[in-house]
């Protein structure tokens, strides 16, 4: 009987510690740490062309276990970076936005969690209470970040019940020279 559990047990093993969604998604993001991806506008709303003609470009600057940082520049603009927290078997995404001397922007830290594990590959974040109370016409905001090893990273943006629909497509096959820090950081 003894000899039978050690073999199911040693059986079992492998499945037990296999990774979720949550841990190939985390270390898909990982493995691009220190590189820095150049993106193209693939859909974004009516009437905001604040990111036509300029070069979009994310680097994933800074990795631990807990916390993953990818500032997000727009031209010359350093403002923006996202912040993506392990919370257990789900992760939650904050953007943090800075003005040029560092100082926090009067809008910054908006975002959610996701409502469950999500793929390897994709990752969900509806909006939080946080956020609507930052930005009330964001309540039903849903991003969405999207990792396919050395073919893209995709971040986007659906404003649910409205035709706000934003996203970027990074192309991580040629990664390129990484941006200075972004506003409030320091190298």
């Amino acid at each position: 009987m003894k000899k039978r559990f050690l073999i199911l047990a040693g059986a079992l093993l492998p499945l037990l510690v296999q990774a979720g969604p949550v841990d190939e998604y985390w270390s898909s993001l990982e493995d691009l740490c220190g590189q820095a991806f150049e993106g193209r506008l693939v859909e974004s709303p009516e009437g905001e062309d604040g990111f036509v003609g300029q070069r979009l470009v994310m680097h994933v600057r800074e990795c631990s276990d807990e916390v993953i940082r990818i500032p997000f520049m727009v031209g010359e603009d350093r403002s923006r970076t996202w912040v993506l927290t392990r919370k257990g078997d789900r992760i939650e995404l904050k953007h943090d936005h800075r003005h040029e001397d560092g100082s926090e922007d009067e809008v910054t830290m908006y975002g959610g969690s996701a409502t469950n594990a999500g793929r390897a590959t994709e990752q969900y974040f509806p909006a939080d209470e946080a956020t609507r109370q930052t930005i009330e016409e964001a309540f039903s905001n849903v991003w969405v970040m999207r990792v396919h090893p050395g073919e893209t990273f995709t971040y986007g943006l659906w404003r649910l019940g409205t035709p706000r629909v934003f996203r970027i497509d990074f192309d991580l096959s040629e990664p390129v020279e990484p941006p200075p820090a972004p506003w409030g950081w320091e190298d």
